[in-house]
């Protein structure tokens, strides 16, 4: 990771003084494998301490980085901040320092009618309407889930009795008009207003802001990455609670950085790639 060529840092590959990634102020061991990426600076203490042990790493602007251990596993929590650009940049570094499973946890808006403030939505994909994920691949490039962090959540929110739902988000780069708000002077434009029944009639849950270029950059660097989302928000009944459902998304997710653990141990010890459900079956029979 260090950037110094001939006692100067490179532009290219910028760090605080050859060592430290430059926007995170992070190095190479200072994070797990797994991270869970809230979008709220704050939002990273409050996670670190349902944890077993925690310990402070580095805040730089919008980013805020804690790491320990949560029933045994490795585990790491660093923000985002709002939206895909700032997103890139944590999931770029945090690579370079490690780690290779990302779990979003955050807020969200649901446009179905029957998806109750409070719940939490599980994402198999995004619909990519922003406009960082564009800078990394083509429109026609999906940007989906990985399966076997989508199963560990599942598995995690069902074990902890939650109510969940699983499907396409939405990621906009506009908390106003790209969600279909108003803007300033009650200003709209053809798509904002057309936006959400549009969504609604492809089956789309629910709008957030980072999914899509989490998604879409971890499926090219070969990395691991989901999204579990608590609704504050119903954009059809137009009811709003701010932070419903958050402490229910943030259990969820630690444990399903547990399972994941597990079951990536599990891969190595049967010296499979890839985790599939027999595979407990098979561990059980062995024991």
């Amino acid at each position: 990771m260090n950037s110094l060529e001939g006692g100067k840092i490179k532009a290219d590959s910028p760090t605080t003084d050859g060592r430290k990634l430059y926007h995170l102020g992070i190095s190479q061991g200072d994070v797990a494998r797994y991270v869970l990426l809230p979008g709220d600076p704050e939002r990273s203490e409050l996670i670190a301490k349902t944890w077993d042990e925690w310990r402070f790493i580095a805040r730089h602007r919008e980013y805020v980085t804690y790491s320990g251990k949560y029933k045994g596993a490795e585990i790491s929590v660093t923000s985002t901040g709002i939206g895909g650009p700032s997103a890139a940049i944590a999931i770029e570094e945090l690579l370079r320092a490690g780690a290779d499973t990302f779990i979003r946890v955050g807020t969200t808006g649901a446009i179905k009618e029957e998806i109750e403030i409070g719940d939490l939505i599980i994402s198999s994909g995004a619909v990519r309407l922003d406009g960082t994920s564009k800078q990394y691949a083509i429109p026609e490039y999906p940007a989906v889930s990985s399966y076997e962090v989508l199963l560990a959540l599942v598995e995690a929110a069902e074990s902890l009795n939650k109510r969940y739902w699983v499907g396409i988000t939405a990621s906009t780069d506009s908390f106003y008009l790209g969600q279909g708000r108003p803007g300033y002077k009650n200003f709209m434009n053809s798509w904002a207003k057309s936006i959400i029944s549009e969504l609604k009639s492809l089956n789309v849950l629910n709008f957030e802001m980072e999914a899509s270029t989490i998604f879409t950059m971890a499926n090219i660097y070969g990395a691991r990455a989901s999204s579990i989302c608590a609704v504050i928000a119903n954009r059809v009944t137009n009811e709003f609670v701010p932070n419903a459902g958050v402490d229910d998304a943030v259990k969820v997710a630690d444990e399903a950085v547990k399972i994941l653990s597990e079951w990536d141990e599990l891969k190595r010890n049967s010296g499979k790639r890839s985790f599939y459900p027999s595979l407990l079956l098979k561990d059980k029979m062995r024991l």
